[in-house]
Parts: structure tokens; C-alpha cells; sequence
């Protein structure tokens, strides 16, 4: 345990650090034209931080993105279906890869099967109830997914239980499996995963940044890796129809 004078210590370098880095916050009278400067700063670090976070994992990364839109498109060629999931922030970034799939904006590119796990509340908070939070995902995993679909994960620290044992369900099924990872990948990257991208960020916003980026080019690379069997996806299949809208 701590001795008093640690906690004491610990504390006054604290705010020491904090007033390095925002000034302003620690004077009595802050001066707006200093604290509009420290936030103009702020600014361009974090776009800086951004663009070199999306720059050293595409440049690591690119086959991987590649490999990983090659199996998403053959999936479909089967007729499979995507499934995502998430929690908190990546809950919302798994939401936003079922509608980019299943509603997408760009005209002429055909709508495709994906649904987000997290949308049915009564399912979620039925499961989370009667046999725990860790269970939410892969209870329906268990029952949803066949063996030519796939199911996308994301969690930035990569250690997301219930995406575990979610995964584990759909490796027995014989489902694709794709996760989204954040730091070393965390146990996602141990889990024998097919496809494990991992953003070598320990900031977490970041690292979601760059997880909309990775999701935005594999969409496009499925459609791209479609596009020859187009017409015979839109005639087979009456869930693959064209989508109106605009980019």
C-alpha cells in the first residue's frame, strides 16, 4: 500500500504534467488567446497522430486487407451472410459495416446481406439477464450463422469477452471469422481468428479512426471483387438488389 507522501507525490506530479500540457487551466485569469493557440496545437497533433495511425497500418497491412475482402466477397459469391458486433464505440462502428453492406450509397452497387447482432434489444438484454453479458453474442451466433457466413468483430483492446466466445461459436460453426483490433491485438489476436486487423495504437480514438477507414476500403474491395459477377448475384439472389442512393 501506498505510504501518504507517495499518494501526495504521485498527485503534485500529476498536476504538474496536466499543466504542461494546458497551461491555461491552472491561472486564475485564463488568457483566451493563449488557450485558443494550445487548442489550435491540439488540433493539428491529433491529425497528426491520425494520419500517421492510418499510414504505418496500411502500409503494414495492405495484403491483409486485401486477403481479408477476398473472403468476404467469396462468402457472398456462396451466398453467405455478414454478421458484425461490437461493444460501446465499436458496437456503433459494427452498426455502421451491416448498413454500408446492406444499404449502400453508392448507386449501383448492389445491396448484400449484413446485420448487425447488437440491433435486437429484447435478444441482447434477454441473454445478458438469464445467463450474462458474455454470453450476448455467441448465444446468437450459435443459432443465426451457417457455415458460409462470416462474422466481423471489433474491440480496440481485442479482449472483448463476449466477442471471444462469439468467435469461438462461429470457428466451431466453420464461419468465417474477421476481427478488428486495437494495442498488440489483445487474446482476438491469439484466438486463431482468419483474419485478425490490428491497429498498432494505444489510443483508442485513434485506433477507431482507423478501424472506419479499414471497413470503408473492405467494402469497397468487395464490391470492386464482385462487380464481374454482378448481374448474376442481383438475378440468383433476391436479397442483392441495386441501391439507390448517392455517395
Amino acid at each position: 500500500m501506498d505510504s501518504p507522501n507517495s499518494s501526495t507525490k504521485n498527485g503534485a506530479n500529476n498536476d504538474a504534467h496536466l499543466q504542461a500540457l494546458y497551461p491555461f487551466l491552472t491561472e486564475s485569469k485564463v488568457d483566451h488567446v493563449d488557450m485558443n493557440v494550445a487548442l489550435l496545437n491540439s488540433v493539428e497533433q491529433k491529425m497528426q497522430q491520425h494520419q500517421n495511425v492510418i499510414h504505418a497500418f496500411f502500409e503494414k497491412n495492405t495484403q491483409k486487407v486485401v486477403d481479408c475482402a477476398k473472403a468476404i466477397a467469396d462468402m457472398y459469391k456462396q451466398e453467405g451472410q455478414l454478421f458484425t458486433m461490437g461493444n460501446g464505440g465499436s458496437s456503433s462502428d459494427a452498426s455502421h459495416i451491416a448498413v454500408e453492406f446492406l444499404h449502400p450509397v453508392t448507386t449501383g452497387r448492389p445491396a448484400l446481406p449484413a446485420y448487425d447482432l447488437s440491433c435486437d434489444k429484447t435478444v441482447m438484454t434477454a441473454i445478458a439477464n438469464d445467463v450474462g453479458y458474455q454470453h450476448v453474442y455467441a448465444r446468437q451466433v450459435a443459432n443465426l450463422l451457417k457455415r458460409k457466413d462470416a462474422l466481423i468483430g471489433i474491440s480496440t483492446s481485442g479482449n472483448s469477452d463476449n466477442l471471444l466466445r462469439a468467435f469461438a461459436q462461429a470457428k466451431k460453426i466453420g464461419a468465417i471469422t474477421i476481427g478488428l483490433a486495437g494495442g498488440n491485438g489483445g487474446e482476438m489476436a491469439k484466438s486463431g481468428l482468419d483474419h485478425c486487423l490490428i491497429v498498432e495504437s494505444d489510443s483508442i480514438h485513434r485506433t477507431q479512426e482507423c478501424h472506419v477507414a479499414i471497413y470503408h476500403v473492405l467494402w469497397d474491395l468487395v464490391h470492386t471483387l464482385l462487380a464481374s459477377e454482378r448481374g448474376g448475384l442481383n438475378k440468383n439472389n433476391p436479397k442483392m438488389k441495386l441501391s439507390g442512393g448517392d455517395e
